[in-house]
């Protein structure tokens, strides 16, 4: 399918936008970790073996030449690939639609809709791990979709396994339509399971081999911290009634009502019709939902798995039945309520750029280190703001305030084994050469308390404290 002048200056002016959106949204203390990870492998670390990971080990790899190669505008940069990643998961989207059959304007009112979801805005707009699996599952259903139709070639299935096995190894959650897709090529073999299972080797030998380096550090992070994190946090900070089943399904349907996802879902619903390529994509969405729901609490990012494999379904049920005025009006409705988070998220620029105000921030705490002569790495909650210092994060302090802020995931001995400290075991600390203090707050997304005990320990050990300029850090510099 060829691509006319007019097609290729929509995607870039579509890649322009998300790129704007992606530069001036919030800065968030969820991307602390993802900015670290990077950093960390540019500099020739691996994730477990090396320094703290909670998540599965593709994205730091994939992500590390990019940090090298930005230096200190690594965080910017990298929320730029994530927004690149969203156009790649729409064309995905548009793509797979029109080989299942559907033309153009069904596709691209599918696809548009798909862009309007808050859901897809937020994965894409932050430096975090949600853009590149989502990204990596929707550049699959092109090739799911011809498999589908009996026109799997040799090139389309060895395509399908490696980017669904990427998607998996990048985050675990995508595992699970992986996996059931890997079945349904076994009970219909036009899909070439053998070229599959071929083309999803590199990424499953991959993730194996990070679990043979370190298994505890691998199981830890990709699987324990997960699974075990949120209940403990939230039962300790008493909001134990957010991992309820209650509170999912009313999270759920919130997030998903920002923006046309449950005009999608009532409009597959309704439609009778039945082939191959509807009952892959059924399936696919329900593995998706099931990912997205395994999780305590709800978030939305959660969600982005089921939105590629339904705006396709959703492509198809238009173009079977288009919809009338009543429905325009009503899908019109939850397009705004899709896009007003971000706009909301917007309305702050006018004070300033978040983003440059962070490597402003940043580049003044390299010049306070500079200047105390403190050149090895730096104990924070805040990881992301020290790639723009020139600086790197120690490893037990690589994924923020995630693991800090536990209490019994780990026991005082393993900790040190999987590069890890929670902020009940300062005694283990050792002497750092400097905390940096003042990224986690209200301003961040995050919570300013989770820094007190690394505060009070720096002051109980005779840490100077030096002002950096711009009000919002504190450095504690070693006593001479």
């Amino acid at each position: 399918m060829k691509l006319s002048v007019r097609g290729a200056s929509a995607w870039f002016a579509l890649a322009v936008l998300l790129v704007l959106l992606a530069l001036l949204r919030p800065l968030d203390h969820d991307e602390s970790q993802y900015v670290a990870a990077a950093t960390l492998s540019a500099h020739g670390s691996l994730p477990y073996r090396d320094y703290l990971y909670l998540q599965a080990p593709l994205q730091p790899l994939l992500f590390a030449p990019v940090a090298w190669l930005a230096g200190y505008w690594a965080w910017p940069v990298l929320r730029i690939v994530n927004a690149l990643l969203g156009v790649i998961a729409l064309g995905g989207v548009y793509r797979a639609a029109r080989i299942a059959g559907v033309r153009p304007r069904a596709a691209v009112t599918a696809t548009a809709l798909f862009g309007c979801c808050d859901i897809l805005l937020f994965s894409i707009g932050t430096a975090r791990n949600d853009a590149l699996p989502l990204a990596l599952f929707a550049a699959a259903l092109p090739a799911l979709v011809r498999g589908s139709m009996g026109r799997a070639t040799p090139g389309s299935a060895l395509l399908a396994g490696c980017l669904l096995a990427a998607a998996a190894a990048a985050k675990v959650s995508y595992a699970v339509p992986a996996l059931v897709y890997g079945m349904l090529t076994l009970a219909d073999r036009r899909h070439r399971p053998l070229l599959v299972a071929l083309g999803a080797a590199p990424a499953a030998l991959l993730v194996g081999w990070f679990y043979r380096l370190d298994p505890a550090a691998f199981l830890f992070g990709v699987l324990a911290f997960p699974t075990r994190a949120p209940a403990e946090y939230y039962v300790a900070d008493g909001r134990g009634w957010k991992l309820g089943l209650a509170t999912k399904f009313v999270d759920t349907l919130k997030f998903l009502a920002l923006g046309p996802a449950l005009v999608a879902i009532v409009a597959v619903a309704r439609e009778r019709r039945r082939d191959p390529t509807r009952l892959l994509l059924d399936v696919l969405l329900i593995a998706a939902f099931v990912a997205a729901l395994m999780p305590a609490p709800t978030w939305r990012q959660y969600l982005a798995p089921v939105l590629p494999p339904l705006f396709v379904r959703f492509a198809l049920a238009i173009e079977a039945r288009p919809p009338g005025r009543t429905a325009r009006r009503v899908t019109g409705m939850f397009v705004l309520a899709g896009v007003a988070p971000s706009l909301i998220a917007l309305a702050g620029v006018a004070a300033g750029v978040p983003i440059l105000m962070a490597m402003r921030q940043s580049a003044a705490i390299g010049a306070r280190l500079d200047r105390a002569g403190v050149a090895g790495p730096v104990v924070t909650l805040s990881p992301q703001f020290l790639a723009g210092a020139g600086r790197l994060v120690d490893p037990r302090f690589a994924a923020g305030p995630f693991y800090f802020r536990s209490h019994a995931l780990l026991s005082p001995q393993q900790e040190p084994a999987l590069h890890a400290l929670s902020g009940d075991r300062l005694d283990a600390l050792g002497t750092p050469g400097a905390i940096l203090l003042g990224g986690e707050g209200a301003w961040t997304s995050g919570d300013a308390a989770l820094e007190r005990p690394l505060e009070r320990w720096a002051r109980a050990h005779g840490y100077r404290a030096d002002a950096v300029p711009g009000a919002r850090f504190r450095l504690y510099l070693r006593p001479r």
